[in-house]
């Protein structure tokens, strides 16, 4: 699309802006006319541990939305000469899961607990088996029966409990809505009516009704919207809030707010049935939309919904690129301390690129990538760990391999209940978050690491900022009205192509035995834990 069209969007408001609060960066970003992005603008970020739990402040995630927008401005005006006053509409997505909770004078009761958090065991599999649905120790209900369980003062002050995404909208728009997605990740949904499961709420209620609350658990949840449906304007409070400078005007449209999970279904067009995505990055989950439900619940499978409420199998794991970008970290500062210099992108797309000329069982090498605990392993607490033996192949190949080859080790233990035990056919898996951006080296790996073939959209690296920004044009701009999974293929990924890869023979039968060690080395990481303190 040309300049001169793009500017005129620009100025007109057709256009839409999203912001996704990810692990470690905030990116922003605007579509033109035709849906694509036109200009995008990021803020890095990190998570802290308070008294033992990871969190981010509140200042922070300000700070973080206005230098990410600020950024998305600056790179507008480069590019079109313009000031950002105004859009079609604008989303919200976060990180999915974690615990905000407010009382009635919208004061945090306690800091923002996040999805890292495998805090909440007890309550986990106490909800569980109380629901007869698989309840992990992310989501916002186990936080809060942990926190009932724990005899927190702060829980009987609790006027509204929401998520990352869900608090951001809330301050920019004055409504406590969310999106089916995002609210999946909180509590039970049920398929019939796209809404927060009535009969497992009572179950909750009559749960804790001894403990003298004056809330019932509906009256601090969100109100669930799907995808499509409008969710507030911009705030003239909310407008200042995110843009400081004043430019932007208030009354764009929102969307629902969604989570990082749904707006990578939308990102790769996966919402239909027979599709999965995995975004891989800090974190790793792979989203495979459901032909039917499954057998039963599994303490490993996540069951949340697509942003217009099909059935999702979500398998999770906390931990993925974290520890390998620390190794690159550390022979990056190697090569610095010889006297040379090598950028970032050269220094990873090296590295990398060397795992595929390792061996496909990684030469016998081991490690584990656990800076926080695995649910899917058993694991409250993680410490990075790299093993071998004094015959294996250790080459730097092979170092690289068995890092990025670790990175995907839970999630695949949680892919084979779907794939194995529950025969659920996939036809083929998007890959989108930084485990993809060296060329042809994460869809490698994934792909020995399913069985199935992986495909990187064009688009790919923009991710949820983008996958958000088409739900709110969706909201406001389906004159047709399509559904999503239309407006997706008819709208946005017509004329779009991704590389697809299948997988190898050879490299499935390695990876099989490097998950064979991985299992059985998985009392070294155990002993790990409960030596090194």
């Amino acid at each position: 699309m040309d300049t001169a069209t793009i500017r005129q969007a620009i100025a007109s408001g057709q256009t839409s802006i999203g912001i996704e609060l990810g692990s470690t960066r905030i990116k922003s970003v605007l579509t033109g006319p035709d849906l694509l992005p036109v200009a995008s603008g990021s803020f890095d970020w990190e998570n802290s541990q308070v008294d033992g739990i990871w969190s981010y402040s509140l200042d922070d995630v300000w700070h973080g939305m206005q230098s990410s927008f600020a950024a998305l401005a600056a790179d507008v005006k480069s590019r079109y000469d313009l000031d950002l006053t105004t859009t079609g509409a604008i989303g919200i997505s976060g990180m999915m899961h974690g615990y905000l909770a407010f009382d009635q004078e919208n004061q945090l009761l306690v800091p923002f607990r996040t999805w890292r958090n495998t805090i909440t065991g007890p309550a986990s599999e106490e909800l569980t088996g109380l629901f007869k649905y698989p309840i992990p120790q992310r989501w916002s209900i186990a936080h809060l029966y942990q926190a009932i369980l724990n005899d927190e003062d702060h829980v009987g002050r609790i006027a509204y409990l929401t998520t990352l995404a869900g608090y951001v909208h809330w301050q920019l728009t004055g409504e406590k809505v969310m999106g089916v997605g995002e609210a999946s990740g909180m509590f039970p949904i049920d398929l019939a009516t796209r809404s927060f499961n009535a009969e497992m709420t009572s179950q909750f209620d009559a749960l804790v009704a001894d403990r003298g609350y004056s809330w019932q658990l509906l009256d601090i949840l969100p109100r669930v919207r799907v995808a499509g449906d409008k969710a507030g304007i911009l705030t003239a409070a909310g407008a200042h809030l995110l843009d400081p400078s004043g430019k932007l005007i208030a009354g764009i449209p929102f969307c629902p707010p969604e989570g990082d999970a749904g707006t990578g279904m939308v990102a790769t067009n996966s919402i239909a049935p027979r599709t999965g995505n995995v975004s891989a990055g800090t974190s790793v989950f792979a989203m495979i939309v459901l032909e039917k439900e499954l057998s039963r619940a599994y303490a490993e499978i996540d069951q949340v919904t697509t942003p217009d409420g099909s059935l999702v199998a979500m398998v999770h794991s906390n931990n993925c690129s974290s520890d390998y970008d620390a190794w690159i970290g550390l022979f990056g500062e190697a090569v610095k301390a010889l006297g040379f210099a090598v950028s970032k992108p050269q220094l990873y797309d090296t590295l990398l690129g060397l795992a595929l000329k390792g061996d496909p069982d990684c030469g016998g090498l081991l490690a584990y990538g656990y800076l926080s605990g695995e649910h899917i392993t058993d694991f409250e607490e993680g410490r990075p760990l790299f093993v071998r033996s004094a015959g294996n192949a250790f080459n730097l190949s092979n170092f690289m391999r068995v890092h990025l080859s670790t990175a995907l080790g839970a999630l695949h233990t949680g892919l084979g209940i779907l794939l194995e035990k529950e025969e659920v056919q996939v036809d083929e898996i998007k890959g989108h978050g930084g485990f993809f951006k060296t060329r042809e080296v994460g869809q490698r790996i994934m792909a020995a690491a399913t069985g199935v073939p992986v495909s990187v959209l064009e688009t790919a690296g923009e991710g949820g900022a983008w996958g958000i920004a088409l739900l709110a044009a969706f909201a406001v701009m389906n004159e047709q009205g399509l559904s999503l999974a239309e407006f997706l293929d008819q709208r946005v990924f017509a004329d779009q192509a991704g590389a697809i890869l299948e997988p190898q023979t050879k490299e499935v039968a390695g990876f099989k035995d490097f998950m064979a060690r991985y299992h059985q080395g998985l009392a070294i990481e155990r002993a790990a834990v409960e030596s090194l303190h």
